[in-house]
């Protein structure tokens, strides 16, 4: 064989395998597909993915869309556009209302939609769509300026829970109102989102580094602590939405506000080093109430897990956590993935022993002790873990 032959053959070999390498998809991001796709098959519309009997305007579905955007986003794939798509023509109206939203409610949970509504409207090209969007999300912020608040500028969960603050809360209200003032951009909402978390703080961390569930600043309720306004226990999946919270806040922040920043780097910092603290040794995953582990009742709760597993990876990313942290996310990942995630018969894979809901009042009265909290219905796919898994998995891919 002649040296120009062998030169082209070699050439077309290495070629071809720096095409390979390049579009060999992430195990991560394959592992983000699978779960996505199985939950189109166990629930064929976003608004069913909650067990819902008809279509609600709720933060499950809205955080759905957003992982499916997040996942358009990296693969190309159009399936998990149209799924969103679908959705987002359902809900929002020619003249950009959202079907079934009630702004006198102020509750926070329902601007959560405006995080995927942003993203989908950056996507979108065409000029209608991106017109009914945008005034959907105007709503959503006119909402915001009108929510109630404590003495210190915190906002109320909902307009029936009064004087209260959820660490739920930032992340289904405050990651929007930081996404919000990014997009638009609105420079002077900074100190205001970064005072959610201060105040929160403030009022919700305990001694071992994590954060009460919930905070009444009246005292009025039966589950407050008559000195502090603190309820009784750390719930996983609460300060799991705080650490996504903080992350996704300081990802969409600017540098320049350096002050900001390092507040609330240093508040994830807390609250993840003080979480390892109870990670269990050999799943490498996390309790329903996480600083009792090995309690009677207690159990290895998925959607917590898969929400630390997600800050991690994305804190890691962002260079406000060590590196390392990405090392102990994929742990995390590994740990769901040999424990917690099962395929089915059909060939779908389902997330198991998901807490289905738990919250602080109401009716019938939640108190918030661990025994509530443990026994609080179990069950699989709940879309409060399969959005943070597939969130998480992307994040691992990057």
């Amino acid at each position: 064989m002649n040296t120009i032959k062998l030169f082209f053959i070699t050439f077309l070999v290495l070629l071809t395998t720096s095409c390979c390498q390049k579009t060999a998809e992430s195990p991560m991001l394959t592992t983000a597909k699978e779960v996505a796709l199985s939950e189109m098959q166990h629930h064929p519309e976003l608004w069913m993915c909650d067990g819902a009997a008809k279509p609600k305007w709720e933060y499950t579905p809205t955080l759905m869309a957003r992982a499916f955007l997040e996942l358009y986003a990296e693969t190309g794939d159009t399936t998990f556009l149209g799924h969103v798509m679908r959705f987002n023509d359902l809900f929002i109206g020619p003249d950009g209302s959202i079907l079934t939203y009630k702004k006198s409610l102020y509750n926070m949970d329902r601007v959560q939609g405006g995080n995927y509504l942003i993203i989908l409207h950056e996507m979108c090209k065409d000029a209608e769509t991106k017109s009914r969007i945008e005034m959907a999300i105007e709503t959503l912020r006119d909402q915001l300026r009108e929510q109630p608040r404590t003495s210190e500028g915190g906002f109320w969960h909902k307009q029936v829970y009064p004087h209260q603050m959820w660490l739920d809360g930032l992340f289904t209200g405050t990651t929007f109102y930081a996404r919000y003032a990014a997009w638009k951009p609105e420079p002077e909402a900074w100190q205001d989102i970064t005072n959610q978390f201060l105040v929160v703080d403030k009022h919700t961390v305990k001694p071992n580094g994590l954060n009460y569930h919930g905070w009444d600043e009246s005292r009025e309720m039966a589950w407050s602590n008559p000195e502090t306004g603190c309820s009784s226990e750390t719930w996983g999946r609460a300060e799991g939405w705080y650490v996504m919270a903080l992350c996704d806040v300081l990802e969409l922040m600017p540098d320049t506000l350096s002050a900001y920043r390092q507040e609330l780097s240093a508040i994830l910092n807390r609250v993840i080093n003080a979480l390892l603290a109870y990670q269990d040794p050999e799943t490498h995953l996390w309790y329903q109430v996480p600083d009792r582990p090995g309690e009677e009742g207690n159990y290895l709760e998925s959607t917590c897990s898969a929400m630390y597993c997600f800050a991690m990876a994305k804190g890691a990313r962002l260079g406000v956590l060590a590196p390392e942290y990405r090392e102990k996310a994929q742990e995390v990942m590994n740990g769901l993935q040999a424990h917690k995630i099962r395929v089915n018969e059909d060939g779908t894979v389902s997330l198991m022993d998901c807490c289905a809901v738990a919250g602080l009042g109401g009716n019938p009265y939640r108190d918030g002790t661990y025994s509530y909290y443990v026994h609080e219905l179990i069950r699989d796919d709940d879309p409060k873990g399969v959005a943070p898994l597939i969130l998480a998995a992307i994040e691992l891919a990057k």
